[in-house]
């Protein structure tokens, strides 16, 4: 199990242990009120532990409440961070893929998959990029864009909490 390096949750008062937790789902706190709520011990000392505990209350909320965390995701190589509208988090993981690094036609090409992949299936591509770069992303998104929207809203819940560990174990 690993421990945080920068911040032990058992200790923090609620308004601190939101604070530090907030961004951990985008622009999401309610995820991190909702861990708080269900009381302070060691165990929450260890990313896994505090992760699965976060990843079950994003599990168990209702679909408007998913839908709605989704929704706070940015397109990756989207307008938001064209113009660095883009969270701390979000900036540094589309980054790390190099999707800062795209040509001109890679960008067209994300600005095209992103659009079909809205119409069809309401909420934006989500991916934990982490790991991958920008060919692998545009790979994933030709592939998934053919998915069922009832695949696609499990796979984006399920990339979102891989998000939330990796962000997790920054801390």
């Amino acid at each position: 199990m690993s421990t945080f390096q920068t911040v032990k949750p058992s200790t923090l008062s609620r308004e601190a242990f939101v604070a530090a937790f907030a961004d951990i789902y985008e622009h999401s706190p309610w995820v991190a009120e909702k861990a708080f709520d269900l009381g302070q011990d060691a165990s929450i000392d260890e990313i896994e532990t505090l992760h699965q505990r976060m990843s079950d209350i994003l599990l168990s909320a209702d679909h408007q409440s998913q839908l709605a965390l989704i929704n706070a995701h940015p397109d990756l190589a989207g307008k938001a961070a064209v113009q660095g509208e883009l969270t701390e988090a979000s900036t540094n993981e589309q980054a790390g893929a190099g999707i800062h690094q795209c040509t001109a036609e890679e960008f067209q090409r994300f600005t095209e998959l992103n659009d079909a992949y809205k119409a069809k299936f309401k909420f934006p591509f989500i991916m934990a990029v982490k790991g991958s770069n920008r060919h692998q992303i545009l790979a994933a998104f030709e592939t998934r864009i053919h998915n069922s929207a009832d695949t696609e809203f499990k796979c984006a819940l399920a990339e979102i909490n891989k998000i939330a560990l990796f962000r997790l174990l920054t801390l």
